[in-house]
C-alpha cells in the first residue's frame, strides 16, 4: 500500500506535469486572449492561472505556519514567462516541502485562519487532496476555454501521466544497459 507522504508526492509531480503540458498550449494563444474575460469565475485564463498559483502560496504559507499576505484573485504577475515560471517554482517548492514532512505528518490536523479570519482545523491529507482537486478543476476550465480560442486539446489524465512517466522510466532504463 502506497503511503500518505508517496501519494502526495505523486501528486505534486502530477501537478508539474499537468501545468507543463497546458502551459504548451496556452503558449499557442496570444496574450490579449489568455487577458480577455471569458465569462470565467476569475474572469480570464491569466486570472485563474494567478489564482493557482495565489491558493498555492496561500496553502504552502498555512503548511509553513508562516502565513502568506495573498488574495486568491489577486493578480500576482501580468507577464506570461514570469507567471509560468513562478507556478512552476512554487510546485516545486510545494513538492519539496512535502518530501521534506515525516510520515506522521500526513495524519496530523492543521489549524489556519481561512481568507475570512474565521480559524478553521483540517486534516492535512485532505487539504492536500482538495488542493490537488481544485487545481485540477480550474486547469479543466482552463483547458476548455484555451481550447475554444483555438489552443490544442490538452490531455492532462492523472493516468497519462503515469503512463508518461512509466514510458520515460523504461527508456532510461534501456538507454542505461539495463
Amino acid at each position: 500500500m502506497i503511503s500518505w507522504k508517496n501519494h502526495f508526492l505523486y501528486l505534486a509531480d502530477y501537478q508539474h506535469w499537468a501545468n507543463d503540458q497546458l502551459f504548451a498550449a496556452l503558449d499557442k494563444l496570444s496574450d490579449e486572449a489568455r487577458k480577455r474575460d471569458e465569462g470565467m469565475f476569475y474572469k480570464s485564463i491569466h486570472g485563474t492561472l494567478n489564482h493557482l498559483l495565489a491558493a498555492n502560496l496561500i496553502w504552502l504559507g498555512r503548511f509553513k505556519q508562516e502565513p502568506a499576505d495573498y488574495r486568491f484573485d489577486q493578480i500576482l504577475f501580468e507577464d506570461w514567462r514570469e507567471l509560468k515560471l513562478a507556478t512552476k517554482q512554487t510546485v516545486r517548492q510545494s513538492q519539496h516541502f512535502i518530501e521534506a514532512q515525516p510520515a506522521e505528518f500526513f495524519d496530523g490536523e492543521l489549524r489556519f485562519k481561512n481568507a475570512s479570519g474565521k480559524e478553521q482545523t483540517h486534516w492535512v491529507h485532505d487539504i492536500l487532496t482538495h488542493l490537488a482537486l481544485r487545481l485540477a478543476h480550474h486547469r479543466g476550465q482552463v483547458a476548455g476555454v484555451a481550447a475554444r480560442l483555438g489552443a490544442p486539446v490538452v490531455e492532462m489524465d492523472y493516468l497519462e501521466y503515469r503512463r508518461d512517466m512509466q514510458e520515460t522510466l523504461s527508456n532510461a532504463r534501456q538507454a542505461s544497459g539495463r
